[in-house]
């Protein structure tokens, strides 16, 4: 079940974080999220398990008790903490009516919701071989809890799971080794026999854990409680009642506060008997009474022959209306898994026991119907030497008794199935209902990865177009107002000879060389955090210093160049087949920026440096680094070679002085190139 996978992703991200559930997981090949009533295959949980233990470097036994303390946490959370808590009034009880609750969730619940429940304890609910316990008092106050499993190596989740139900419920700490570990052969198909010793350690002081935890628990406070309420007159007739009695009424030797236990009403400071039935000499009612008002019971021997049965099975199973048949002729025992004996049966008297139909022993006209299955418990009848077994019909909706032909009336007014069956008709839909919005969350919530996804694709794309805050700005529906950046250094570069390459080649070899040159243009903004701010045909701006001002704006931008000229080494004409060449020119100075456009909005440069930078390129040398005077003065002491050109005709500037970028002294090429 989901359940199960949901709880141990919920306690890997818990304890170790979301990165090492995504590894595990990973590493397991599993999705990331279950559904909680959806069934899935034994083999995701097992990976879970073992990458686990391989991930957490942690042996096996150990990531399974943790679990199994996690997993009772987990159950309480989930809203079975009240259904747990009455199972039994002490740990030996508790234990003893695990398969009971699992019986009664499998048919409630029709194995579709978490029937697992704690009763799992184990990971799989009935239908899929549900584990089974069986527990054994020992005169020194332990136990023997006897483990019953067909899937191998999960035996140790049951230790943590016990081991945290007695210490939340009944406030005793206990401790459990393997004892006996076999392959248990006399059931029916070989499954793993685990038998547990259980020692208990009450703890202390005793504080009440809640209002279901066994007053047992609490006997020295209890103690105190009933000494204060009885005067010493009170206590005195209470021991002489005890003496008049003898041992006949407590022929077990007890503690003085048992006694008292037994006999007094806490608060009202009577002394009562203790609790005896009373039996009526002869039995006061009739045979067909009895055979009527229990419908579903039947009465064998040791042999199995049966002796007695009650109407409604009569009337479904008709062969056993002849008396001395024998019962495992009509019927196949399928919970527990035992041999159809009265030594098994008499070994597994404390379970729910569940009997099917014969397929061959049913009349002809019957075999296409389902076979019934009924539930119920076994009792020993000493005195007859006889087995009663008292159940009712395991039915779970409308559809299943009308497949059996049978009717509300063939079960007994007194026999909850007729409620159960009625009553779970409307939790399977409410459970149908619940699947569909469980399946509804999941496509929701995997659309919504999908559409996160989008969006930062989206957002990569308008970052690749927009300085980040300015894009952030528009998308909340901002105006971006101009600023004045105050020194910036702006590039320019073009393809020499550019006109003359597109005049001899096809428009689809131009595409390709500029998208292969501006491909290694656009890595290097990267490698040195400079800003592109457009691509014009062959035409490429950069910017170092906006939109975020820095100091080494310079530095940055002629770093840039540099790998721009060895960038465009590796790109070919497509016309001679050499390495293309290209001039660049920079400028440093004062711009203005913003943005223009709300259709196609783009950020631009406005000013004079914009004009100066261009012309550097258009006055420049091919393969050559032009330099203004203004970006020499910024670069001149930072360890750059550079040599004067000296003045120049620049159009629409007149005359100015100008230089040559040569190389970074302190740079090698990787590092222009921002290779490792």
């Amino acid at each position: 079940y989901g359940f199960i996978n949901t709880c141990l992703k919920s306690l890997v991200v818990e304890k170790y974080g979301e990165e090492t559930w995504e590894k595990l997981r990973l590493q397991a090949g599993v999705q990331d999220s279950f559904l909680t009533f959806e069934v899935y295959k034994d083999e995701i949980t097992m990976q879970l398990v073992d990458k686990a233990c391989k991930v957490l470097g942690v042996p096996a036994d150990i990531v399974l008790r943790e679990f199994g303390k996690y997993f009772f946490e987990f159950c309480k959370r989930s809203g079975y903490d009240h259904m747990l808590r009455t199972l039994g009034g002490n740990l030996y009880e508790f234990i003893e009516n695990l398969d009971a609750l699992h019986s009664y969730l499998s048919l409630s619940y029709q194995a579709n919701i978490e029937v697992l429940v704690l009763v799992v304890f184990v990971f799989f609910p009935q239908e899929m071989n549900a584990p089974s316990f069986r527990v054994e008092k020992n005169e020194d106050g332990s136990m023997h809890l006897h483990y019953y499993s067909d899937r191998r190596g999960l035996c140790h989740i049951v230790p943590g799971i016990i081991g945290a139900a007695a210490l939340d419920f009944f406030n005793i700490e206990i401790s459990m080794k393997i004892v006996n570990q076999t392959e248990e052969e006399e059931r029916t198909g070989k499954k793993e026999h685990i038998v547990f010793l259980v020692t208990q350690t009450p703890l202390f002081p005793c504080k009440e854990r809640n209002d279901f935890s066994s007053s047992s628990q609490c006997l020295v406070d209890s103690e105190k409680q009933i000494e204060n309420q009885l005067n010493k007159e009170d206590l005195e007739k209470a021991k002489n009642a005890i003496r008049d009695r003898g041992n006949s009424v407590c022929p077990v030797k007890k503690s003085h506060w048992k006694t008292l236990r037994g006999i007094i009403t806490l608060g009202k400071g009577k002394l009562l008997r203790g609790f005896d039935p009373v039996y009526p000499k002869s039995l006061w009612i009739d045979t067909k009474t009895f055979c009527n008002g229990l419908p579903f019971h039947m009465v064998f021997d040791k042999e199995l022959k049966v002796k007695q049965a009650g109407v409604s099975i009569q009337k479904i199973v008709p062969g056993i209306q002849t008396m001395g048949i024998c019962l495992d002729q009509y019927f196949r025992i399928i919970h527990p898994e035992v041999p159809f004996t009265i030594s098994s049966i008499q070994k597994f008297i404390n379970s729910q026991f569940v009997f099917q139909t014969r397929r061959e022993m049913m009349p002809e006209s019957w075999k296409e119907r389902p076979m019934l299955e009924l539930r119920g418990q076994m009792m020993w009848m000493e005195s007859l030497q006889c087995m009663l077994y008292l159940c009712s019909p395991l039915l779970r909706t409308l559809h299943e008794l009308e497949e059996r032909q049978m009717h509300i009336a063939d079960i007994a007014p007194h026999d909850v199935t007729r409620d159960l069956i009625l009553l779970n008709q409307q939790r399977l839909a409410e459970m149908e209902l619940s699947n569909q919005l469980e399946r509804k969350k999941e496509e929701l919530r995997i659309l919504s990865k999908h559409l996160e996804e989008e969006k930062k694709k989206t957002e990569a794309l308008l970052y690749a177009m927009l300085p980040q805050h300015v894009a952030n700005q528009l998308k909340e529906g901002k105006r971006v107002e101009a600023g004045e950046f105050k020194e910036c250094t702006i590039l320019f570069s073009d393809v020499v000879t550019f006109t003359n390459i597109c005049a001899q080649c096809e428009p689809i070899q131009i595409v390709l060389m500029l998208n292969s040159m501006y491909l290694r243009f656009d890595r290097l903004t990267t490698v040195h955090d400079v800003y592109k701010v457009e691509t014009i045909g062959d035409a490429y701006m950069v910017v170092g210093g906006v939109p975020v001002p820095v100091p080494t704006h310079a530095e940055r931008v002629a770093n840039f160049a540099l790998g721009m000229i060895m960038a465009a080494k590796g790109v070919k004409n497509p016309v001679s087949g050499n390495p293309i060449q290209i001039r660049v020119g920079i400028h440093t100075g004062p711009v203005l920026a913003g943005v223009v456009g709300e259709k196609m909005p783009r950020y631009c440069l406005f000013g004079d440096t914009v004009n100066i930078a261009s012309r550097m390129e258009s006055h420049g040398v091919p393969s050559k680094i032009h330099l203004s005077s203004s970006a020499y003065q910024c670069l001149k002491y930072k360890n750059f070679e550079i040599t004067e050109r000296g003045e120049i005709e620049v159009k629409g500037k007149g005359k100015m002085h100008t230089y040559f970028l040569i190389r970074n002294k302190s740079a090698t090429e990787n590092e222009i190139m921002g290779r490792p």
